[in-house]
């Protein structure tokens, strides 16, 4: 079935008017996409299915919330993130563009409206005292164990607390939050060189590697209400400190639905190179499907055409990669879905030969920046998120 629809099928789908579906379109409802001929226009069939589900449901409260909470209706206003027709905009700006060449402190100084020099000018942020001797009791812990414990104990609430309103000691400490953030990526002392240097020093890559290693920062930055940025969000809303909310977006993007997702991916990737002496990449594939298994890394609800961000880390490993190329391009033909940005981010750990667990540190630190943006704009707006539930439970005698 085509992934999109004339403006007849859709009408017919929603059942309603040519007409009616024009106003849907004038009222944001529904995006019209170029057609083949300028008059005539296309419709997502993602987004037209999403439509006709929120008709069907009508006004019950009930169904609505639910709706809201699972890829469905906007719950509060943002100025950070767009994502439309499959593309990612950091404050109006494609996110592909700023990965080409920007910092992470540049694009960390877009996302929080302050300058550079605020945010990342200042020295190294002091290293807790009990720092060092964490690092030590956990290490050759995998990053997605290691690093919330780590960076609870590194940082500290009085830098960006509630009360800290002079915008130039704020920057500094957002700063300082990335800085001790990677700090307990790295197992080091919190350091004062750009992020990415600061990790290709770690990990001894050359200038390539520590390149790739930016790009995958910049392209992991944000995006827009995902589970551990709404996280961050609800944290900001009590009057809690920025690094309380990069606290509650760790402990979120741990779960096997977000951040996970990197585990699963490498378990696949294990699972193919085990396989390679006895048979085909493309073989285990179908047996993994034959089997009922999924195929994790593969496909976005809301990249129907394919995540740049993955298209964009693909293309500068993939041609260095010859072998990984074919089973890539068998798993995407198998399923109909292209890489997603968590396979992308395994493959850049295997092509730089990173560490166990490199991938969510890339994550996880990459999107610090998001979450302290939010928090800063939830801050902003002085409410607290605090939506109401539907009971189900037995009613009281």
């Amino acid at each position: 079935m085509s992934s999109y629809l004339t403006a007849a099928e859709t009408a017919e789908r929603l059942g309603v008017s040519r007409a009616t579906l024009y106003a849907y379109v004038s009222r944001g409802l529904l995006h019209a996409h170029p057609g083949p001929t300028p008059r005539e226009s296309r419709y997502a069939q993602a987004d037209v299915e999403m439509l006709a589900g929120q008709r069907k449901r009508g006004r019950k409260p009930r169904e609505v919330a639910k709706a809201t909470l699972s890829w469905g209706l906007p719950v509060l206003e943002s100025a950070i993130t767009l994502i439309e027709d499959g593309q990612l905009y950091l404050r109006g700006v494609p996110v592909e563009n700023l990965a080409q060449s920007c910092s992470v402190e540049a694009v960390a100084a877009r996302l929080w409206q302050c300058t550079q020099a605020a945010a990342f000018g200042a020295g190294a942020p002091e290293a807790s005292p009990m720092l060092a001797a964490v690092q030590s009791h956990l290490a050759g812990h995998r990053p997605e164990e290691a690093l919330l414990p780590l960076f609870t104990i590194a940082s500290d609430d009085a830098p960006t607390a509630q009360w800290q309103t002079t915008p130039e000691r704020l920057a500094e400490g957002c700063g300082a939050l990335v800085r001790q953030l990677a700090a307990c990526l790295l197992g080091t002392a919190p350091g004062a060189d750009p992020i990415h240097l600061q990790c290709a020093r770690a990990w001894q890559l050359d200038d390539q590697g520590a390149d790739l290693v930016r790009m995958a920062l910049v392209l992991c930055a944000d995006h827009e209400l995902n589970a551990s940025g709404f996280t961050a969000r609800c944290v900001a809303s009590t009057g809690a400190s920025l690094r309380a909310a990069v606290v509650g977006g760790l402990a979120a993007l741990t779960g096997a639905r977000h951040g996970g997702a990197t585990a699963r991916v490498e378990a696949l990737w294990d699972e193919l190179d085990g396989r390679q002496e006895q048979s085909s990449p493309a073989a285990g594939l179908r047996q993994r499907l034959a089997r009922g298994e999924a195929l994790p890394g593969f496909g976005h609800h809301l990249y129907p055409q394919g995540d740049g961000r993955a298209r964009l880390l693909l293309a500068r490993i993939l041609p260095a990669r010859p072998v990984w190329a074919p089973w890539v391009a068998d798993a995407q033909a198998l399923v109909g879905q292209p890489p997603s940005l968590d396979f992308a981010l395994v493959a850049v750990r295997r092509h730089l030969g990173l560490p166990q667990g490199a991938a969510y540190g890339l994550f996880a630190l990459g999107r610090s920046l998001g979450w302290i943006a939010h928090a800063l704009e939830q801050r902003s707006s002085a409410g607290l998120i605090r939506p109401r539930a539907a009971y189900t439970g037995p009613r009281p005698a």
